[in-house]
């Protein structure tokens, strides 16, 4: 199996030699420009300067004065407005007057004067007494773990479980 994988690899290579070689290497059609080292006198730090400047100053434009239009100044704005801001909400709105919970409310209260309380409602006789209803729901005192090996060891018919127990309880080492 190992011998299959080197085979692969090497015609792998061997291909991949064979595309490279017949591949020609692709000529640029688009010409780069040669640049021109004639020998020229460095040019200086003030010389760059007052080029930079000067084509700045050839390309700004003198900027042109705005005049005011006197259309607008014809119309006043202020004429179309109202006496004075008005709030954007109703100052004064009061929840006692615009919502109906406050009338609900002392509708409720107002009825419930009228009708009979709990105590002349409730009468003995239609109350069910059941005892015991809720003894299934009460806990059972079990015995402690600690209770029940000290009762199981009293007992001389359980020698095995003391015997164990003894064995667990005094380590040898």
């Amino acid at each position: 199996m190992g011998e299959i994988k080197i085979i692969i690899w090497i015609v792998l290579g061997i291909i991949y030699i064979i595309s490279r070689a017949r591949k020609k290497p692709t000529t640029d059609s688009t010409p780069r420009p040669v640049e021109d080292y004639s020998e020229e006198k460095p040019v200086t730090f003030e010389e760059l300067l007052k080029e930079i400047q000067g084509a700045k100053t050839a390309n700004q434009q003198p900027q042109q004065v705005l005049k005011p239009v006197e259309e607008y100044k014809k119309e006043d704005y202020d004429d179309n407005l109202r006496d004075e801001e008005q709030p954007l909400e109703r100052v004064d709105y009061t929840y006692r007057n615009q919502d109906t919970i406050y009338e609900t409310y002392e509708k409720a209260k107002q009825e419930a004067f009228n009708r009979p309380s709990m105590e002349e409602t409730l009468k003995l006789e239609n109350t069910i007494v059941r005892f015991g209803q809720f003894k299934g729901y009460e806990q059972q005192m079990r015995p402690s773990l600690a209770r029940e090996y000290g009762k199981d060891l009293q007992d001389r018919s359980n020698f095995r479980k003391a015997f164990i127990l003894s064995e667990i309880l005094n380590k040898r080492f």
